[in-house]
Order: structure tokens, then sequence, then C-alpha cells
């Protein structure tokens, strides 16, 4: 799997529900940029929560669209690690698995950057 064409494929989806919900599209959205600005957290380590979070759920959309806002943010591959390290802590074999794909993801996305 590529993972720039799945985060492609989420997009889509996520135009084709916004259309079709597009006050609670909004909603979320004002949710998101909230909660990302401000606070005593810096954005990247928000983005590792949600990362943490997308992994312990097993959301693999969400895994993708983190692991590219921290890839944006700077994050390294040894941070990435320990995030997932501690999801797999948290969330056991099942977490393993989706922090695999979590570590497939940043490889693949940063491949000759």
């Amino acid at each position: 799997m590529h993972w720039s064409e799945k985060l492609d494929g989420t997009r889509q989806g996520l135009r084709n529900l916004n259309r079709a919900i597009p006050e609670t599209a909004q909603a979320f959205g004002a949710l998101g940029k909230a909660v990302k600005q401000g606070g005593v957290l810096e954005y990247k380590q928000k983005e590792f929560v949600a990362l943490g979070i997308a992994v312990a759920l097993r959301c693999e959309d969400c895994i993708g669209l983190h692991v590219e806002a921290l890839i944006k943010a700077g994050a390294s591959r040894e941070e990435l690690g320990d995030v997932l390290s501690m999801s797999i802590q948290m969330g056991g074999g099942p977490a393993m698995m989706y922090a695999a794909k979590a570590m497939t993801c940043f490889d693949d996305l940063t491949a000759g950057h």
C-alpha cells in the first residue's frame, strides 16, 4: 500500500462526507482548530497524542493523517518510535499491529526526503 494514495482516498471520502453533513463537518473542524491552538502543549506534542490514540483505537485513516501532520511538524523517526512504544504498552498486540502501520506510513511518506 502506498500511504500517499491512501491519504488521497481518505481526503476524498471526507470531502464527500463534508458535503453531506456540512454543519457537522464545520463544527468538527472548528473543534480541531481550537484544540490545536494555544494551550501549554506544542502542536507536535498534540499530534503525538492524536497518533497514540489513533493507534490504540486502530484507525488506519487517522494514523495516516496524523503521521503526515507529524512529518510536516518536523517529527523524527525516533520520536515516532517512542510514541508508538507507549501506544503498544497501552494497547497490547492489536496496537502493535497498527504501530507497525504507522511506522510504515512514516517511512513511505518520508522516502526520498
